[in-house]
């Protein structure tokens, strides 16, 4: 493991330097990934192919495995792009990761699926798409935009009924990627070793004997066709090194080797190394990629490190980096996205299994800002645009899942959401942060999280997290992948100033019982009210002064102020500085906010009042009402006075008399009518 030395070597790495791109093997288990692997492959690494001895007694996968081969020539694609031009590339590497399939093992899966660029996807293509196979599918949609799909074991088909039988299954499987980004996926058939699993297995060392395949020339075709640049940023920024360790083993008379992959920056010998998980910091003696002495790694490499003075026992797996840039994060703010498939609502304070590079521990999270994120116009839209916003802990999968770097102001103001929003359909909420326009409702928004880790974990900001429930049982049909994030903020919520401003959206009603005095207002000549008078907003003993200046609300939207109470039964006087069109029985609102860690429970308004606009008084006609004459009746001859037809009454006494006056003048004999 020494750092090459003689002439030879440093030329090489003077005419050109390796271009590593990292790709994915996933599937159901069974499915004939590694066999494809060892196909493929043209270099092992110390950790390839099922070395351990309980993956060869199981006779599946059970760790990470990493191999290599070379493309014979540079894809135009590649010879295009910045990285090639400015890198000096010469060669493209391809490494293999090759993932378990188990579904028990899925924590490993999502471990090697963040260090990936792009995907081949192993499909038996006699038993078509399994459990496995839809949730690497899902996978696949977080961390990459390239997909390969191998239908593997065509040649358990009659040689006949060859073509026909894979082109049905190739069928199926389109049909079932129809609403995914992978619907137009490259597609081939393959066998990777003719006669199966059982063939492959025969062969227990760890030598590249080739078996027997079929078409393996069809799927390196479509590699060389449809690789892409990886998304690297090290040409942009100056980025602090981070290196994703997935073994580790002594050498004897070397030191210790940790293999892993380099997610961000760069490294040489000699510099210094922190191993944040056990307090240590290492030089760099030497480095290898697959077992060829470098000079220097940089991003999406691949690669060896070697170090002495390190016990080797310390470290499974973890994240080696430059001193300081790596922190125990216990809380931090992420920016996340529901997967699609997940069935059923992510509530806020749940548990979730969240995988962070290769750790997976529980942790709960709390939702917000679902509506604030999409008022700012930023979206969970798939986008082609290449992220060069920080270091992440995963090489494509925080720009591929749409999940963008963020700067956290903790002065911003977020409703507290009961669960993740998975639409913003929801027309009071979109009116609510004024976006009532066409063609504005996005599928699947971002949401901000807070998340708290049970158990702390090391890992750089700008990490990919993703959040599963493995506790579902692994044999029901559904998706245990619930949401995808990028973690942007560390946080202690121990520290006031660290507090998210969480509020909650409050909402009175109450109702218009009169109207003020009509003017035409002078813009537009309507007839509006500047006052009006409301009730039932209130209890009756409530004291009106602590809401005096608080602003109401019309159906119609118009914006008046609480000026004085009106009377002492909890009624209130409102104005209107730029009038209003309401009636009597109209509904009043008064919205507010309140902040959850508000002792005080001020009320928050966010409406302000119109310009004042005047108007002239409207003065009613009167109509001059004549006096009411009363009807009289003639007496009659000989008598004396006048009988009215019209009385009133006077009182009520008891036992039913009723004092009435004005049907006789004074001068008639009241006696005389007794009896009328």
């Amino acid at each position: 493991m020494a750092p090459p030395t003689n002439k030879s070597n440093l030329q090489l790495s003077e005419k050109g330097r390796v271009l590593n791109i990292n790709v994915g093997v996933l599937g159901h288990v069974d499915s004939g990934k590694t066999s494809l692997v060892k196909t493929l492959s043209t270099l092992l690494s110390t950790a390839a192919l099922d070395k351990s001895s309980q993956s060869r007694q199981r006779g599946i996968t059970l760790d990470l495995g990493f191999s290599a081969f070379f493309l014979d020539d540079v894809p135009a694609q590649i010879k295009q792009s910045p990285i090639y031009k400015s890198q000096n590339v010469d060669k493209i590497q391809v490494t293999l990761v090759d993932c378990p399939g188990h579904a028990s093992l899925i924590r490993t899966i999502i471990g090697g699926a963040q260090i990936i660029d792009q995907m081949i996807l192993v499909i038996d293509a006699v038993k078509g798409m399994q459990t496995q196979t839809a949730e690497c599918l899902v996978i696949a949609e977080m961390t990459t935009r390239n997909l390969i799909i191998a239908l593997n074991k065509i040649d358990l088909f009659p040689e006949k009924e060859r073509a026909s039988r894979v082109n049905q299954v190739a069928g199926r499987i389109r049909s079932a990627l129809r609403n995914s980004r992978f619907a137009d996926a490259p597609m081939v058939g393959i066998s990777a070793c003719i006669g199966g699993e059982k063939v492959a297995a025969i062969q227990k060392d760890q030598s590249l004997q080739q078996t027997s395949s079929t078409n393996i020339d069809g799927l390196l075709n479509l590699i060389k066709k449809h690789i892409t640049p990886p998304n690297r940023n090290y040409l942009e920024n100056d980025q602090p090194f981070h290196f994703a360790i997935d073994h580790c083993f002594p050498i004897k008379g070397q030191g210790t080797v940790l293999t892993g992959t380099v997610l961000s920056g760069s490294a040489k010998a000699n510099d210094m190394l922190q191993f944040p998980e056990i307090g240590l910091e290492r030089k760099i003696k030497s480095m290898q990629m697959f077992r060829k002495p470098i000079l220097q790694i940089v991003q999406g490499d691949r690669a060896g490190i070697c170090v002495t003075n390190l016990e080797a026992k310390l470290i499974e797996r973890g994240v080696a980096s430059t001193p300081g840039s790596v922190s125990l994060v216990s809380d931090a703010i992420a920016v996340v996205k529901k997967v699609k498939y997940f069935p059923g609502k992510l509530i806020s304070n749940s548990k979730f299994h969240v995988s962070v590079g290769h750790n997976t521990v529980m942790a709960s999270a709390i939702f917000f800002g679902g509506q604030e994120l999409a008022a700012k116009g930023i979206s969970g839209k798939d986008s082609d645009e290449r992220d060069s916003g920080g270091p992440s802990s995963s090489l494509g999968g925080s720009t591929t899942s749409d999940l963008p770097h963020l700067k956290f102001d903790f002065e911003d103001d977020f409703v507290l959401q009961n669960e993740l929003l998975e639409t913003l359909e929801d027309e009071d909420a979109i009116d609510d942060m004024k976006m009532r326009k066409k063609n504005h409702i996005r599928k699947m928004p971002l949401n901000l999280a807070i998340i708290h880790f049970q158990t702390p974990v090391f890992c750089p900001l700008n990490s990919l997290i993703i959040g599963s429930r493995l506790d579902t049982d692994i044999n029901a049909s559904t998706c245990r992948l619930a949401f995808c994030g990028r973690l942007i903020k560390k946080i202690d919520p121990s520290k006031e100033s660290e507090n998210v401003k969480f509020y909650t959206r409050k909402e009175k009603e109450g109702v218009i019982f009169r109207l003020g005095d009509s003017y035409m207002r002078d813009e537009d000549k309507k007839v509006v009210r500047y006052e009006v008078y409301g009730t039932d907003l209130f209890g009756k003993d409530t004291n009106m002064n602590q809401f005096v200046g608080l602003k109401l609300e019309t159906d119609s939207g118009d914006v008046g102020v609480i000026h004085s109470s009106f009377g002492t039964s909890g009624k209130f006087r409102i104005k209107f500085p730029g009038g209003t069109d309401a009636k009597e029985g109209d509904k009043l609102f008064l919205r507010y906010k309140r902040y959850l860690n508000d002792k005080s429970k001020v009320m928050h308004q966010e409406n302000s009042l119109p310009l004042a606009s005047s108007g002239t008084l409207l003065v009613p006609e009167t109509k001059e009402k004549k006096p009411k004459q009363k009807k009289k009746v003639k007496s009659s001859a000989g008598c004396v006075g006048s009988v009215s037809s019209e009385g009133k009454v006077v009182s009520i006494k008891a036992n039913n008399v009723v004092i009435v006056a004005g049907f006789f003048s004074p001068e008639i004999n009241i006696r005389e009518k007794i009896g009328w």
